[in-house]
């Protein structure tokens, strides 16, 4: 078993598969992590998640804004003399003189069929492109974006239903529970790394929160689509009267109508072919609500126009 293992994540999807590495039995000598960040009003600063777990562990956490042309760190990193680095959703790339600073390298968990949708949001891009499969690969990291070698792949298929929290948690399970069988190939040099079809490559960009705007002469499942792969951040958004509501979630409707028309008291709303019945909504500054209840004191009325 590796003594000497360094983590690297931050978001809820990199939690799992540290909890499991930690409940294991390996010892992890440093966990890296994105800074703290501060509230949208300044009044207190969160932690990452991958940060909170780290500390109730009672683990070393480094959490450096930068990583690239930090000798700082680039020297402290090298006196950790990591047997192996994980990378899960760190957030930073890694720079190239880190990347000889680990005996066996650094190997990350991509959450999506490399190399398809290599990337910042490859759960996004695969719901929101109307992907039938996705899942997560096992791989080392070399200099280019999630281009190096894959050890393991595993799939799930996908469906109309399921959001990026949904598909998030079902593959950060899945990590967790493959990543010691991964290990224990790599440390006894029978894990065997496989190129990849560089020809076959997708890039799955950072969504860009005007990119989230719901365009309602779009197809109706093209819009769920995109209400599902943005849940519940930044989330699929509308304009009514100047302010902005957020879709959490919604279903096909056969009432048809001119594109971002409501048309009835429940909530659907016409789009370019079919509708949505929208479930959840959240306004701006509030707190999410079923449409039932949202309803009760909207200006959203029956006839009215949406944007």
């Amino acid at each position: 078993m590796f003594k000497k293992i360094v983590f690297m994540g931050t978001p809820n999807f990199s939690v799992p598969i540290l909890k499991s590495l930690y409940q294991n039995g390996y010892s992890i000598c440093a966990v890296y992590t994105q800074p703290p960040k501060k509230s949208m009003r300044g009044q207190k600063t969160n932690k990452s998640p991958i940060q909170k777990l780290a500390e109730n562990l009672s683990l070393n956490v480094r959490n450096p804004n930068f990583l690239n042309q930090n000798e700082e760190e680039l020297k402290y990193f090298k006196s950790l003399s990591a047997d192996i680095v994980i990378v899960v959703a760190y957030g930073q790339l890694i720079p190239k003189e880190f990347l000889g600073l680990s005996k066996n390298g650094f190997i990350n968990i991509h959450a999506s069929l490399l190399p398809k949708w290599r990337g910042a949001a490859p759960i996004q891009r695969a719901i929101m492109n109307l992907d039938e499969v996705t899942g997560i690969s096992v791989m080392r990291i070399n200099e280019k974006l999630d281009a190096g070698p894959i050890m393991l792949k595993k799939e799930i298929k996908l469906d109309n239903e399921m959001n990026a929290e949904d598909v998030s948690n079902q593959l950060s399970k899945i990590g967790s529970e493959i990543i010691s069988d991964c290990l224990d190939l790599i440390e006894i040099g029978k894990a065997k790394f496989v190129k990849q079809d560089h020809g076959k490559a997708t890039h799955a960009q950072k969504i860009d929160k005007e990119e989230a705007k719901i365009k309602w002469d779009e197809n109706a499942i093209k819009i769920i689509a995109k209400i599902n792969g943005l849940y519940l951040n930044p989330g699929a958004w509308f304009l009514f009267q100047g302010e902005r509501y957020k879709i959490l979630k919604a279903t096909l409707s056969d009432l048809g109508g001119q594109s971002g028309t409501v048309l009835d008291d429940n909530l659907t709303v016409a789009c370019g072919t079919k509708s949505i019945k929208i479930q959840e909504i959240q306004r701006q500054g509030k707190s999410k609500q079923k449409a039932t209840e949202f309803l009760l004191g909207s200006k959203i009325k029956k006839s009215l126009t949406l944007t």
